[in-house]
């Protein structure tokens, strides 16, 4: 599982920005990064959002202005945000935040070019949930 590597870099400080709305996470390699909640959100690693398998991620729109309303550890290796959108299933690895924070410049435009390829923006708001769960449709 990720962050759970040997060598993997650990944080020694996370920050929650409610203003600026980003997770400042200063790794013991001396990186910092200040990770947009937005970018989390849309990069959520929940099965709501990755899908169960290649192809089957759901595009996240509408999540400019998401918050962090709570921020949970998980173990010794992970987070869970409570996103103000009431998405809360996805565990952020400490691997997983430092390539968030070392990736951010080409997650953006990887996300921009997924937008564009489906004709919306990122305010675009998210198409309602048919049924209950997560929204998989596995279940």
């Amino acid at each position: 599982m990720a962050g759970l590597r040997p060598d993997s870099p650990l944080p020694q400080s996370i920050t929650v920005h409610e203003q600026s709305r980003v997770l400042e996470v200063g790794f013991n390699d001396g990186a910092t990064f200040r990770i947009p909640f937005e970018l989390m959100r849309v990069y959520s690693p929940s099965a709501e959002v990755q899908g169960h398998g290649p192809g089957q991620e759901v595009l996240q729109t509408g999540k400019r202005l998401v918050t962090l309303v709570n921020l949970e550890p998980v173990g010794n290796y992970a987070v869970r945000p409570t996103f103000s959108d009431g998405h809360d299933s996805g565990i952020f690895s400490w691997d997983l935040l430092y390539e968030l924070g070392q990736n951010e410049k080409a997650l953006w435009a990887e996300y921009e070019f997924r937008l564009k390829a489906e004709g919306v923006d990122r305010d675009t708001p998210m198409p309602e949930k048919k049924g209950g769960g997560h929204g998989c449709g596995s279940h």
